[in-house]
């Protein structure tokens, strides 16, 4: 079957975080919203006819992951990450943010450190620092178009910490990190006593030409030390039901989590988490493809765009997923002057780099998960206006 991306899905008038609350975000509703990460490509027609499936039986009453569920997980780890999970190694997770909640929660106590490498998707800053965690910041440099990690500053910064939350692939900027560079991350954490979150949201996002290396498959010790969370949501537009999993090899690690979920009975799931993840995982193979060499085209796209027509403005192009990083600073306009142009002149709506981490003036994140007409649209935009 050939799938349609270029369809225009209206979405406004749905509850839509994405496209109905752009005033409360931007002070505008007229922006082209290119900015949380959720792509505007019509849900998969496998994962509805799933759900229509399961709505044709007349009781919508309590539920749990089936063994197809988990089956399904198993074959996705082996199949995707080259990792061998067994069924008590998984749980069902009501969305990777509320994971990180409930880790902080089980692993920390108020005044412990989080180690984080900025810029950082947003809740990897907001949830420490708002259950009275501190931040241990290493930063990011970039170097030949990608984000690079400074190993040495991130030892440093490691030291006393008791968790490091790590985005892989990386938001915002979409770099893959190397077998190489998760190895090296492993042993500094582990030389310290971090236990390490590896949020792998965006690792099914991996574009063709590269290959997501799951932070657990790299060694031993980081097998034995770290949490692993994945999702379909950003994979094949599901975001709304709020369906993710853990995966976790280490026994004490794995007795802790789980014992604290189960006791607490926080991470269950409803009919639809279960039904429309486990038909992705198991049908969407095929569509994630044909998906992945759209979102391709549309980076190109913009690459070309920006070589021909807007050569000032730099972007780290994403290896993974549909975010792209830019730099405006070449303006010599302020941040704010920045935010202003872009969306009462531009009518653009994209991330500020400041919710990334300190000291990202001029920087901005862009959505492009979307039909490539948007983009087109939002980038001449950007031209006449700067």
């Amino acid at each position: 079957m050939k799938y349609n991306f270029d369809e225009i899905i209206p979405r406004r008038g749905t509850s839509c975080v994405k496209h109905d609350i752009l005033n409360k975000v931007f002070g505008s509703d007229d922006v082209i919203s290119m900015w949380v990460a959720d792509m505007d490509f019509k849900s998969p027609d496998f994962v509805f006819d799933a759900i229509k499936k399961r709505c044709e039986h007349e009781v919508l009453g309590y539920t749990f992951g089936s063994d197809s569920y988990y089956d399904t997980l198993i074959n996705w780890f082996d199949t995707h990450y080259s990792l061998k999970v067994e069924r008590q190694q998984l749980h069902f997770i009501p969305g990777i943010v509320a994971g990180i909640s409930f880790v902080l929660l089980a692993f920390t106590n108020l005044g412990d450190s989080v180690l984080i490498m900025n810029p950082v998707y947003p809740p990897f800053i907001n949830l420490p620092q708002k259950n009275g965690r501190k931040l241990s910041i290493s930063r990011l440099n970039i170097e030949n178009g990608r984000f690079a990690i400074d190993f040495d500053d991130l030892d440093k910064k490691a030291r006393g910490c008791k968790l490091m939350i790590l985005s892989n692939p990386h938001n915002p900027g979409g770099t893959v990190w190397t077998a190489e560079e998760l190895r090296k991350i492993a042993e500094i954490c582990n030389r310290h006593g971090v236990l390490v979150i590896s949020d792998e949201i965006h690792a099914d996002l991996t574009l063709p030409a590269f290959k997501h290396v799951s932070f657990a498959s790299v060694s031993e010790v980081a097998r034995n030390n770290s949490i692993t969370f994945i999702a379909p949501s950003k994979t094949f537009s599901i975001a709304g039901l709020s369906s993710s999993a853990s995966c976790i090899f280490d026994a004490t690690i794995r007795d802790k989590f789980y014992g604290f979920l189960d006791n607490t009975e926080i991470a269950n799931g409803n009919i639809f988490a279960y039904t429309g993840a486990e038909a992705a995982f198991k049908y969407g193979e095929e569509w994630r493809l044909q998906m992945l060499d759209y979102l391709q085209g549309n980076i190109d796209f913009v690459k070309d765009y920006l070589k021909e027509q807007l050569p000032w403005l730099k972007a780290v192009m994403p290896e993974a997923s549909y975010l792209i990083w830019l730099d405006f600073n070449a303006t010599g306009l302020s941040h704010q002057e920045l935010k202003e142009k872009l969306v009462k002149e531009a009518k653009v709506g994209i991330n500020s780099g400041l919710d990334f981490g300190d000291g990202y003036d001029g920087f901005f994140r862009m959505n492009v998960g979307c039909p490539r007409a948007v983009i087109r649209q939002a980038l001449e935009n950007i031209k006449l206006t700067f």
